[in-house]
């Protein structure tokens, strides 16, 4: 009884276990598996090995699915050696800042004091495995005359019918904004432009500005310094009457997450204090005033005594991770340069205990061993589905962990190599995209990466800290936590 002779259902259940190494040779057997491969084998590989990926998903839209297994294998090969393409988005800005960025299918926006700067992702693509390019729209300022007033402090886009054009920023001053990009026209020399209109935001003292906003399904989340979050609706009008309810945690506050789409909503918050991560409930119509659980630093720390610390960053798990493709595991970057993953599933509250609040220790902590700075921010996805970046407090360093191997990590400097802090990542299954006070950048992983794949950066006088050239890209400095011995490439 030979291959061809099983029926095509039982064929179609065998293929499903297969790489794409393994469907790529299936595929060569006979034209009736080849047949088979090309129909149901490739959709049913990237079915069960999601990389999202929001700059490359209108491009891989247009691909046929075996180029897109093929792109994220390749991808994923160079992530298991660290080989990617570093590449500045722009020369330094002039001054320093604390930029935000935000990202859809459409494009990146990165906010640096009161100016906008936007990349647009391009669909089309001339090659088999070109990545495909990023091309900068241009840039606005959002404020006339420069003041730390109207410097932006957190951005998020928001659903406008998947134009992708509108943001929610909020600013040092304590205000929120709706902001409309108008796309540039050339044909009718108009750079980019944006509209204006005010979110209705209570400011509890003058000392309060917006820290966080996180958006999912017409709901908006905001943080404010002081520890007052709000979650409201988004109305598709900036007219429509906005309903809102709001809870104070009484901290220096730091950072949100916000799930929708678990069984049990919630939003989580992270602050400076002795109980700096914490999760609340969300009901239909408002947040829960008592926090659900407080995620400690260590097993430890269940019964023991409190330590103070901080919460930077938090991030859902990335997709592929062990624990399973589930929004209730969550990702948190700490003061103690730890990244700290933990397990809402979970429960550990001691039998003792009278509170109506768990206590869950970390299911997982990796740290870069040659390095104590806080982390800043966190992101997952990257290579297989099951990579952590966090962004550093000081000298620009991203480090990567693989969950499968968490004892294998890596780090690398920013192109630029400046005592920055790494503000913001966002991570993608081939591209991992920061900002430190000076510049945007951009690690590819993807195949290749070509001169203009993105921006090219104008001439500018003096040395900005960029070293030679290696391709398409920049040479950047890495090192393998494990050895920590510093190598350039």
């Amino acid at each position: 009884m030979s291959l061809t002779d099983l029926p095509s259902d039982v064929l179609i259940l065998a293929l499903q276990d297969l790489s794409a190494s393994g469907l790529a040779a299936v595929s060569l057997s006979c034209k009736s598996i080849h047949s088979l491969v090309e129909e149901f084998g490739w959709n049913g590989h990237l079915r069960s090995n999601p990389r999202p990926a929001l700059s490359v998903a209108k491009a891989q839209a247009l691909w046929a699915p075996r180029r897109r297994a093929r792109y994220n294998t390749l991808s994923d090969r160079a992530w298991s050696r660290a080989d990617f393409t570093a590449r500045p988005l722009s020369r330094p800005w002039t001054g320093k800042f604390q930029p935000a960025m935000a990202i859809s299918l459409s494009r990146l926006v990165v906010a640096a004091g009161s100016t906008l700067y936007s990349y647009k992702f391009a669909v089309a693509s001339s090659s088999e495995l070109e990545s495909p390019s990023v091309v900068f729209e241009g840039s606005v300022r959002l404020a006339e005359v420069p003041s730390a007033v109207y410097d932006i402090t957190c951005l998020t886009f928001i659903d406008d019918g998947g134009l992708d054009q509108t943001l929610c920023a909020g600013y040092h001053g304590g205000e929120a904004e709706r902001v409309i990009l108008i796309p540039p026209d050339e044909a009718k020399n108009m750079p980019l432009a944006v509209v204006r209109f005010p979110l209705s935001h209570q400011r509890q003292s003058d000392s309060e500005f917006l820290e966080s906003l996180k958006y999912v399904n017409d709901r908006l989340l905001s943080l404010s310094s002081t520890g007052v979050a709000t979650l409201s609706t988004v109305p598709a009008s900036p007219n429509d009457e906005v309903t809102s309810s709001s809870i104070d945690i009484k901290q220096r506050s730091w950072t949100s997450h916000l799930s929708l789409a678990s069984s049990s909503p919630f939003a989580a918050f992270g602050a400076a204090s002795t109980t700096p991560l914490t999760v609340y409930s969300i009901q239909p119509d408002r947040i829960s005033p008592t926090p659900f659980a407080n995620l400690c630093m260590t097993r430890r720390h269940i019964n023991g005594p409190a330590f103070s610390s901080a919460v930077y960053g938090i991030s859902r798990a990335p997709p592929c991770s062990v624990w399973g493709a589930s929004d209730n595991v969550l990702v948190s970057g700490w003061y103690d340069g730890q990244v700290r993953i933990y397990d809402l599933r979970a429960d550990e509250r001691p039998a003792i205990s009278e509170s109506s609040t768990t206590t869950l220790a970390p299911v997982l902590s990796v740290l870069d061993p040659w390095s104590y700075e806080p982390i800043y921010d966190v992101a997952c996805g990257g290579g297989s589905g099951t990579h952590l970046a966090a962004g550093s407090a000081r000298h620009s360093v991203v480090s990567f962990w693989d969950v499968r191997s968490p004892q294998c990590g890596w780090s690398v400097y920013a192109p630029g190599n400046d005592s920055s802090p790494v503000y913001s990542v966002i991570l993608e299954g081939s591209r991992l995209f920061g900002a430190t006070q000076s510049r945007p950048f951009v690690y590819d992983f993807g195949p290749d990466v070509k001169n203009d794949t993105y921006p090219s950066l104008p001439d500018a006088p003096g040395a900005d800290g960029l070293k030679g050239k290696k391709g398409a890209g920049y040479q950047v400095v890495k090192y393998k936590h494990n050895r920590g011995l510093p190598n350039g490439y």
